[in-house]
Order: structure tokens, then sequence, then C-alpha cells
């Protein structure tokens, strides 16, 4: 394939011809990983370990740390951090993410799930972490690398191959890796927010869901209820699927795979899978009409949401389809609440599932006027609101970062 003028091909894709194409080993002072038996120096203080789950996009993440008191010697000597080291996971679930020592972590050594490169310059840090970072162009050679492995993993000499494309001046490294830094506080900032908006929520709800804080023009009492008085509550069941007339059909049946892909979102729209009204008719599944609330019941217990349309469910779950009398949005986020009290029922089952006549049995306290339910509920609503919002926004902005690591990295789009 023919490239524009001033491109050529290389081994990471098309870049500007003033590009220079290096090896890692070439522009390091030495690469090395971390060996087994650290294990047996782990201490509760000390030097600070690094292990795999502690590189992260990009940083280093210690929310999860270990310590330990290094071994006298070569092996100690060896794989001590340094400032402006370059780590790379090379081995498990999280091979090829990258990080840069940018800070002073006083004493600390690496384990052997983690690769060490020294750079010969270490102001090429912040530029060699970008290239080589997940969805960049570089990092997919990491991948390529490992084709035809059982077992995800990097050898030393796999790192020393890998190739990076450099821009021909330090400005124009810097250029692109402040631009890329500001688009990783960007999402930073959000992933904060984020945060702090889903701690006001829970707050919230413990407040508003109990009582503790009534809302303006509410004074009536709550009443304790069993939730076999607030909705009727309905089954699941599977078609066998062994016979085709049952299945891709159109009605909607929902397993817990559906619910746990909502990632916390409040509605469902669509499962994943479709029954046949002779399907329907030959199981235990019953039809829950829209505007109901299907909740996983069997191992993870208490997922909850809003069916926007009618659907059946799987025997995996116990469905509510409220009364009258009952704010469905409420109720939502009433149960939500409630999910250890659930698990609770399930005491002393190696198999946790709730049964539909302890679940009837459940207790709850309600406000008495379906007007309260109903502003409780909205108030949390315009919250998941303004998290979905947020949530969208973060996405966006990641897919932005990805697509100008894409042009910069590969001088699609020069900045000088």
């Amino acid at each position: 394939m023919e490239v524009e003028p001033g491109y050529k091909h290389t081994e990471v894709g098309v870049i500007p011809e003033d590009w220079e194409m290096k090896r890692l080993g070439e522009i390091s002072e030495f690469i090395t990983s971390g060996s087994r038996g650290w294990a047996a120096f782990y201490s509760d203080n000390g030097a600070l370990f690094i292990r795999s789950q502690n590189v992260r996009g990009g940083t280093l993440d210690f929310e999860d740390s270990q310590f330990v008191n290094p071994p006298n010697g070569a092996e100690g000597n060896r794989t001590r951090v340094n400032l402006d080291d370059l780590l790379i996971t090379i081995t498990g679930n999280s091979v090829g993410n990258v990080a840069l020592v940018e800070d002073e972590l006083g004493e600390a050594y690496i384990s052997q799930h983690v690769g060490l490169v020294r750079l010969s310059e270490p102001k090429l840090g912040h530029y060699v972490c970008r290239f080589l970072s997940p969805s960049s162009p570089g990092n997919r050679q990491i991948w390529a690398s490992q084709s035809g492995q059982s077992k995800p993993g990097l050898t030393l000499r796999n790192l020393q191959e890998f190739w990076v494309a450099l821009p021909p001046t330090d400005a124009e490294k810097r250029a692109i890796t402040e631009a890329l830094s500001d688009m990783d506080a960007l999402l930073g900032e959000l992933e904060r927010l984020i945060a702090k908006k889903r701690d006001l929520k829970q707050a919230a709800m413990q407040q508003l869901l109990t009582a503790g804080k009534r809302l303006p023009g509410f004074h009536g009492n709550w009443d304790v209820k069993r939730l076999d008085t607030l909705s009727d509550i309905r089954s699941g069941g599977t078609p066998s699927t062994a016979d085709p007339r049952f299945w891709d059909g159109d009605i909607p049946w929902c397993t817990p795979t559906d619910i746990t892909a909502l990632n916390g979102h409040k509605y469902l729209s669509e499962t994943s899978r479709m029954i046949t009204l002779h399907g329907l008719k030959a199981s235990s599944a019953e039809m829950i009409p829209a505007h109901s609330i299907v909740m996983t019941s069997r191992a993870t217990i208490g997922e909850c949401a809003i069916n926007t349309v009618p659907v059946s469910t799987n025997q995996g779950f116990k469905n509510l389809v409220p009364f009258e009398t009952i704010d469905v949005d409420f109720l939502y986020y009433l149960l939500q609440t409630q999910r250890q009290g659930f698990i609770n029922l399930c005491g002393g089952s190696t198999f946790l599932e709730i049964g539909k006549t302890q679940l009837a049995a459940y207790l709850v306290r309600i406000p008495s006027e379906k007007e309260e339910q109903t502003a409780i509920a909205e108030v949390l609503t315009d919250m998941d609101a303004e998290l979905t919002a947020l949530d969208q926004r973060r996405e966006k902005t990641r897919a932005l970062k990805q697509a100008m690591m894409q042009e910069l990295l590969t001088g699609k789009t020069r900045l000088k």
C-alpha cells in the first residue's frame, strides 16, 4: 500500500519520514525483572514491593500495597526501582500495562511479574510510557509478541525488541506527552467527580430511604410492610433448550448476565435471548409486565432493574410487580438497600438463593403516602441521571484520548 509523501512504513505503522525507529533495548541502560522467592521477605512494613496490580493506566496505584524486608546482595540491588524507571507487567492477566516512576518512592523493588526498563535518557520516559501504553500504536506489538502462547506473558528479550517511534525533537516529544497528560488529567477529574457524586447518592439513599431525613411537606408515618403486601412476587423458569420451538421468539427472556451488563444502570429494555409463547407456556417462566422490578435471587443476590418492556426471566430471579399504591422507582431504590438483608435470608446455605416464601415475608419500612415515595424516587432519579451524564462524558473523553494517541503517536497530527 502506498503512503503519502513524507511518510514511511514501519513495524508500528505509517509514521513521518523524519521520525526515527529504535528498539527499546537500544535506548535503555538495562532491562530486568524480579525473580521468585520474594514471598519469604514479605512484611507489614519496610520497602515497597511493586506487583502487577500496582501498574495501572500509565501510573502506579498503591491502594493495594505490599512491603518487604529485601535480601542483601545482587537480587536486591538489581531489582530496586529508581525515579524515571519504566515498569511493564510481563505475566498474568494484565500483561502490557505500563507505568512511569514519576515520584520518589523511597526504597522499592519489583516482583517477578514486572519488567523494569531503565532508559539511557530519563527524559524519554514520559514519551515511551505513552507510546507503549494500552490502546497506543506501540502497545499492539506487546500483544502480537504473545500470539500462539497458551498463557499470557513477556520475556526480557521481548521487551528489548519492542520498537518505539521517536519524533525528531525533544520539543515535539514533550508536546505530545503534555497533550496526552492533559487528557489524563481531565479523565482523573471526571473519575473523582463521579466517585463524589456516587458517595452523595449513597448518603442520600441512606437518609431518604430510612426516614432519617424527610423531604419538605411530608410528615406522615412510615409503615412496616411485608414485601408481598407491596407487590405481586413472580418467579422465572427456563424452557427446554433441546426444543427449538421454545427459542428465538419475540418474548424477552432475562438472565443475571443481562442485569450485570447494565453496570448499575436502572432500566432494562432488552435481553440477549428471546423465547416463544410455546416456551413460556412449557416452562415455569412468567410474564412480568413493564414497569416492574426484576431481581436476581440465586448466587448473586439482590441485583435489580426496572424492565421498561414486558419480559420473562429464568429461575434465578424473583420479580416484583408493584401494586397501585407503590411507586416502582421508590421500591427499586429501597430494594437496593436491602441486599445484605436478603443475603442473610440465605444463611447456612452453600448456594445462596432466596425462596419466594422467604421474600414474601421480608419486612421493609415505607412512607404511607405514595406521594412521598414518588418524591424520594425523583430525587434519587435526578442523581442517577447526573451520574449517567458524567459516565457518558467520561466514555467520550476516553474515546477522544484514544483517537489522539493514534494521531499523535504516529505523527498523523504534528505538534511543534
